[in-house]
């Protein structure tokens, strides 16, 4: 008996040891595959450099670069010292581009992706992006910097920058937090007073006062990704600039 339990001990512990390999492989292949994608990206369509020029926000990124390689290109968001630097996708389900890169490959890093119910040519009172906390820093995996005293006390982290096809706009943080996964904060649809209390519920569960005022005649963005288990790491901003691109 002593003999039977030590062999099935045995093979149990091949067996998770080939599957923690596979898992640590196929990690680092997707790592790679992002950080590859990413620079492509970058260096191909962005026309300038990371700095907007206020004389041309139009010549800043090439959507029809983007667009000629996924369709589901909705925008392009940037995050003050974080590695958010990238463009936005838009599937007919928020399970799509957890699955899948910007190549539309299959990876468990997925992409940076707006919720389907979301619509980004007229901003909803709630607009929601998602994506992983990457462990190598790459989609959300930098969003945690925003929750550290240096983010907060850099007022121009504050603003979140976010180009659509036809619109620059900017966004001013007003909370940021950390909670166990849950699905009020991305309400995207309000009725009467629900919204008066949805802000006034997002501002209280801010870890700092960014002092900033929200009614209910604001718009809300949303950036929200994995922390621990079953957290997710929030922040939420209020639009405050909106220009047409032609």
């Amino acid at each position: 008996m002593k003999k039977k339990i030590t062999i099935i001990l045995t093979i149990v512990f091949i067996l998770t040891s080939i599957y923690c390999i596979y898992k640590i492989f196929i990690w680092h292949k997707d790592n790679l595959h992002i950080k590859n994608l990413t620079n492509n990206i970058i260096n191909e369509s962005i026309k300038e450099n990371i700095e907007v020029d206020e004389n041309n926000k139009n010549e800043f990124i090439d959507f029809n670069k983007l667009l000629n390689e996924n369709n589901d290109t909705k925008g392009w968001i940037q995050v003050n010292n974080t590695n958010i630097n990238y463009p936005i996708v838009q599937y007919k389900n928020n399970d799509y581009y957890l699955t899948h890169s910007f190549d539309k490959k299959y990876t468990d890093a997925g992409w940076i992706f707006l919720d389907y119910r979301n619509n980004i040519d007229d901003f909803d009172k709630n607009t929601i992006i998602y994506g992983h906390a990457r462990l190598d820093k790459t989609m959300f995996g930098t969003l945690k910097n925003v929750l550290k005293k240096d983010w907060y006390t850099n007022t121009d982290n504050h603003i979140i920058k976010l180009y659509t096809l036809n619109e620059y706009t900017e966004w001013q943080v007003f909370s940021v937090y950390h909670i166990e996964t849950e699905d009020y904060y991305i309400t995207t649809e309000f009725k009467n007073d629900e919204f008066k209390e949805f802000i006034k519920t997002l501002k209280n569960r801010s870890i700092y006062n960014f002092n900033v005022e929200v009614n209910e005649n604001d718009k809300i963005l949303t950036l929200s990704t994995c922390h621990l288990t079953n957290e997710k790491i929030v922040l939420h901003a209020k639009l405050i600039k909106k220009e047409i691109i032609d």
